[in-house]
């Protein structure tokens, strides 16, 4: 690893890890587990969450900074959150035990399918990467621990060639906006960031002076990434512009993103939750325009990737949406 300073990954979880036992909404409340502060989970659990605390009668919800999608997983798991944010891909793996859940299988259930994440590998000109390939021999960071980031990205690496272990000068666990401080400090070359679009820490590195953000393409691995992990995983294109400096469109891999709870979880709360989210779906979009991607026919069995619990295929079936 480089000399990069950063939290350890139980420093990095320390909030996690304090997080209280409340995840049947015990006592009137409910935690959420979202994301890195850089990222579009947490603002938008945030927002979440006070609509929550105001519209439900002696409920009150608090967001947890997490490391993202593995570790809210985890902490479902562990009966410490009891709503929670995740890429398609992570909770396909824990309902699963599969991967990092070997094991430990987490009794995750789909209640929405909300919008899309994109795989964003962001450098800069002066690094003179390109392509995957082109890190080779460089200083990049994978992503947060506990993140779906670090996940989907050893993936990418492993489909372009190359051995994380071996093939970089440095490989850090940074969160995205640690990850753009560091580049901007010329510590680092690139980096790895699943999030919907835009995201600040992005935003804030293409609007830095002196600095010309190159958006990496990588949507030629993707078949063989699905090959083997499944078909969770498809190509999109985020739109030149979308960060400053941007000037070409940039050919990435995308994977959805769910709102989980546990399958216990009562039938009641989960269609209050529901009702409340979807009936105040224009407010967090206020907060960030993806979730303006929350739609009806974005309600698919095959787009949650692991089961409906049963009040919310309930919900959304009365709702009119065809789950397919």
């Amino acid at each position: 690893m480089g000399s990069i300073p950063r939290r350890s990954v139980l420093a990095a979880a320390g909030i996690v890890l304090a997080a209280p036992r409340m995840a049947r909404a015990q006592g009137g409340q409910l935690a959420i587990g979202t994301g890195t502060t850089g990222g579009v989970y947490y603002p938008v659990g945030g927002a979440l969450a006070n609509m929550i605390s105001r519209g439900i009668p002696g409920m009150s919800a608090t967001v947890e900074v997490t490391g993202g999608s593995v570790g809210n997983l985890q902490l479902l798991g562990a009966n410490r959150v009891g709503l929670i944010f995740s890429q398609v891909d992570a909770a396909v793996d824990a309902v699963r035990g599969n991967d990092r859940f070997k094991g430990r299988p987490v009794p995750a259930r789909a209640i929405a399918v909300i919008y899309t994440n994109r795989m964003q590998v962001v450098s800069t000109v002066a690094t003179g990467i390109k392509s995957i390939p082109d890190m080779k021999g460089k200083r990049i960071s994978t992503g947060a621990p506990g993140s779906a980031t670090e996940v989907m990205a050893l993936r990418l690496i492993e489909a372009a060639g190359l051995d994380p272990a071996k093939d970089f000068r440095a490989r850090e666990r940074l969160s995205p906006a640690e990850s753009t401080n560091a580049v901007k400090d010329g510590k680092l070359d690139a980096y790895f960031f699943v999030s919907g679009i835009p995201t600040s820490a992005i935003t804030d590195l293409g609007a830095s002076p002196g600095v010309e953000i190159q958006m990496i393409d990588h949507d030629t691995y993707t078949a063989k990434i699905v090959e083997k992990y499944g078909p969770v995983y498809f190509n999109e294109v985020i739109p030149a512009g979308t960060y400053p400096g941007q000037k070409t469109d940039n050919k990435q891999m995308s994977v959805a993103n769910v709102l989980a709870v546990r399958e216990d979880m009562p039938a009641d709360m989960v269609t209050k939750l529901l009702r409340l989210t979807w009936e105040g779906r224009e407010e967090l979009a206020r907060t960030h325009a993806e979730a303006r991607n929350f739609k009806l026919e974005g309600q698919k069995t095959a787009a949650a990737g692991i089961p409906w619990h049963p009040a919310a295929e309930a919900f959304w079936r009365e709702t009119g949406a065809n789950l397919g």
